[in-house]
This record gives C-alpha cells, sequence and structure tokens, in this order.
C-alpha cells in the first residue's frame, strides 16, 4: 500500500513528464500536496527568460498569463485522467494560477472524496 507521500511523489513526478511531454519544457521543481478532497501542486521555475523579460510591463504580464493558461487548459482532460489514474478518484474541478513575478504555477485538482483521510 502506498504512503501518502509516495503518492504526492507520483504525482509531482507524473506532472513533470506531463509538462515535459505537453508543454516541451518541465518546471524546475515541483512539489504536491494532499489536503482533504484536494491535491495541491506547486511547480518552481516555469518561465522561460524571454517570458521574464516580457512581465516587465503589465501587457506583457497580461500575455504570458493569458498565453500560458490557455496551453495548461487545453490539457485539462489529460490532466484529469492522469490524477483519476494514480489515486482513483475523479476531479470534479480544475484550478490553475501563475505568478509573473516569482514563475511559480499552483495547481489545485478538487476530488469527489477525500483522498487524505485514506492515509489515515
Amino acid at each position: 500500500m502506498k504512503t501518502k507521500g509516495m503518492l504526492e511523489a507520483e504525482i509531482s513526478k507524473a506532472l513533470t513528464h506531463w509538462e515535459k511531454d505537453y508543454l516541451g519544457r518541465g518546471s524546475v521543481s515541483v512539489k504536491t500536496d494532499i489536503l482533504r478532497d484536494m491535491i495541491i501542486v506547486t511547480l518552481h521555475g516555469i518561465l522561460t527568460p524571454a517570458e521574464y523579460s516580457l512581465c516587465q510591463t503589465k501587457e506583457g504580464k497580461g500575455t504570458v498569463k493569458k498565453n500560458r493558461s490557455d496551453l495548461v487548459e487545453t490539457g485539462v482532460p489529460t490532466l484529469r485522467e492522469l490524477i483519476f489514474q494514480l489515486t482513483g478518484e475523479k476531479v470534479i474541478s480544475f484550478h490553475t494560477d501563475i505568478s509573473t513575478k516569482t514563475g511559480e504555477r499552483i495547481i489545485v485538482f478538487k476530488l469527489a472524496n477525500n483522498l487524505e483521510q485514506t492515509f489515515v
């Protein structure tokens, strides 16, 4: 039987592979936390040097956020399936945002059931 930490590590690894396969590059580091009926993933080192330069203006920040959001949103069905395969839980909602200041993305998968209680 997997521990909570083992499953969190598997999710981090799977998301890193998804990023590389789907987006063409991965984050520098990934940390996953299972909290009640949520899986919270923090990805560091998302932005390219060119995107950091573009983020120096308000318009550039908006462009980077929109482009990155659109790219990830097109992959949501695959991400939902990936989480289901790893956890056996259905994803009922998906939320994400990226910081143009730190280059960090947060992803929250809201699950149908409390996954954390299965480890207690």
